[in-house]
């Protein structure tokens, strides 16, 4: 067994030691029952001869299949997809719940290695299939229902036409894969890795962000100093992770002919590029009216005469410090869920009795949370790291929503479950507003009101301003290394140019906090991400006040919507509800319940 050379706090008690309850762990027996299961040598074995049958029945010959002929095609690549996607899913899942585990970290990246072995035959399909005539495709599509249902994929696939390269160079870049998911590895271990020092106790990453809410300023401060301490030591390594990351974006982009950095990411999420600059603009133009108007009032709260960076998550001066146990964590989403619809409920059940979420902080855990749909004949994980803080029973009502949407998407089969990540983000941040709405209902009195207000408010500007920024620091990342290498002090000044512009005039910025930008995963492992956030919550800001408004069956449009996964474009998701996000009134209509919820805290100040 590893063992941490340092003591660490038992992962069923809270930051401050109070008894969290019965944290849940993942019971992966569904996916495999342990890295030398039979099962798992027999569908490795199963993925490496179906690879190489498809490519010796289907190379070459895609333009000769009739419609059948293409049907059975695609259901035995849905089939490959499955079983690759169970074997990665499982190595994955087991590598974040100790990612400093020498072990599990060499089966993942030993199961990634065979399955890009296995599976680069396969790259052929879709460049022959974006050599088909559409005449051709769209003949096919209209002699079989069955195959027309797979539209959606053909589409995404054919989107990328434009961008593709040669057969030989596409095979050479799928093997390569491996080498850019090194860094990605690294990055991930050097964080779980790091170690920080808080008045005598080594904590990891996660508990030290922790202490970021703390009510005691000095423990803020102290976590502050230390992060940004321990950032400096590393930002070297951060910053040659991000070089080479966006260097190798930078090429693959060139090659192919992208016009930007963020095309690929649109082109994945289905979304159009002037949508998302509709989306970015409207936030940027309301930072003064959101996150400005909003941190002025807290620094009053405070009692401060200017915030601290350490102070932005700081809890309010009238807030109740007490630690939300699981049970009552459980209770208090199961009830949102339940009262929305009774479905929501019954769904979400299984959740919190069959293993299906990891709450507890442990050694060499991965930090953060988030929702791992794994396959569709199998379930989605939920990760977290549960210290008991009431926006911890937010995480849990967000991630649960994720899995439910996977949960009901699943029925869409492998190929069409998957949502692009911009709505991929609606069930969670409506799971999070219906727990929130419970909650207000709930408060007894007017500062129990304002402390639920403030808080949600803080979320949403972590969200969608945030979120943004980070979006912008990307771009001008991306952007600035085409120019050449970047130092680390060129990076944080990329990150410093966005932070005071989003926080705003209550703010001033400790020396050390220009490093900030270094522990992002989204940042690596996934760019231009973090703008489906902001487009999650503004979509669920618009849904939701359909909702308040009493919608008739608004209930079964919703189910309808998640059902759909990604068989279909976001108009055609939006469009039962009145809504469209491409008109540019879309984004400030979920941007203005962020400013009456501002309206009625100041309203309260009297």
């Amino acid at each position: 067994m590893f063992q941490l050379p340092f003591p660490v706090r038992d992962a069923n008690t809270s930051a401050g030691g109070e008894p969290l309850g019965n944290l849940p762990e993942w019971n992966l027996d569904d996916l495999y029952t342990g890295q030398d299961a039979p099962e798992l040598k027999r569908d490795l074995d199963w993925l490496e001869t179906a690879c190489q049958s498809f490519a010796t029945d289907y190379e070459g010959k895609l333009d000769t299949l009739d419609a059948g002929g293409l049907l059975t095609c695609i259901e035995r690549q849905e089939r490959i997809n499955q079983i690759a996607g169970r074997v990665m899913s499982y190595a994955g899942l087991r590598y974040y719940q100790q990612t400093t585990d020498a072990d599990r970290a060499k089966f993942m990246s030993d199961a990634q290695e065979k399955i890009t072995n296995y599976t680069t035959p396969l790259v052929f399909f879709t460049l022959e299939l974006n050599r088909l005539e559409d005449d051709h495709l769209d003949g096919l599509l209209a002699q079989n229902a069955d195959l027309a249902r797979y539209k959606p994929i053909f589409d995404k696939i054919r989107a990328m036409k434009p961008y593709q390269l040669s057969d030989e160079l596409e095979k050479f870049l799928h093997d390569l894969g491996v080498v850019g998911d090194a860094w990605e590895r690294l990055f991930d271990e050097t964080i779980a890795g790091l170690t920080f020092d808080i008045e005598g106790d080594t904590l990891g990453i996660e508990g030290t962000l922790n202490f970021l809410t703390d009510p005691d300023r000095a423990k803020r401060e102290t976590a502050a100093r230390e992060l940004a301490q321990v950032f400096g030591d590393n930002v070297k390594t951060f910053a040659r992770v991000h070089n080479t990351q966006a260097k190798e974006k930078e090429i693959l982009d060139r090659w192919r002919g992208m016009p930007t950095a963020q095309t690929g990411r649109h082109l994945s999420n289905q979304v159009e590029p002037e949508v998302v600059e509709a989306l970015r603009n409207a936030v940027v133009a309301a930072y003064p009216k959101l996150s400005h108007r909003y941190y002025e009032l807290k620094r009053k709260w405070l009692g401060l005469d200017v915030m601290q960076v350490w102070d932005r998550n700081a809890p309010l001066p009238l807030e109740d410090p007490r630690i939300v146990n699981w049970d009552e964590a459980q209770k208090t989403v199961m009830d949102a869920y339940t009262a929305f619809d009774a479905r929501m409920g019954e769904l979400a059940h299984p959740f919190f009795t069959k293993g299906w979420i990891d709450a507890g902080v442990k050694p060499g855990k991965a930090p953060g949370a988030f929702a791992h749909p794994t396959v569709t004949d199998v379930h989605p994980y939920v990760m977290l790291n549960y210290l008991g803080k009431p926006r911890d029973v937010m995480t849990l009502a967000h991630e649960l929503g994720h899995g439910v949407h996977q949960v009901l998407a699943a029925g869409q089969g492998e190929m069409l479950s998957s949502t692009p990540l911009t709505l991929a983000e609606t069930a969670s941040v409506f799971g999070e507003m219906l727990t929130f709405r419970k909650m207000l209902d709930g408060a007894e009195t007017q500062d129990q009101r304002k402390v639920l207000l403030a808080g949600k408010v803080e979320d949403m500007i972590n969200t969608v301003v945030r979120q943004i920024a980070f979006y912008d620091f990307e771009c001008k990342l991306h952007e600035a290394r085409r120019g050449g290498e970047l130092t680390p002090e060129d990076i944080n000044a990329l990150w410093m140019s966005v932070q005071a512009e989003s926080l705003g005039p209550a703010f001033a910025f400790m020396d050390g906090y220009e490093t900030f930008w270094a522990y992002i995963p989204h940042f690596v492992h996934s760019p231009f991400y973090v703008y489906a956030y902001a487009f999650g919550d503004g979509l669920v800001n618009a849904l939701y006040s359909v909702y308040a408004e009493g919608a008739d069956g608004f209930e079964d449009k919703y189910f309808d919507m998640l059902k759909a996964g990604g068989s279909k474009h976001h108009k055609e998701l939006l469009a039962p509800f009145g809504l469209d996000a491409s008109d540019p009134k879309f984004w400030d209509k979920g941007l203005s319940m962020i400013s009456g919820f501002i309206d009625e805290l100041e309203a309260m100040e009297g």
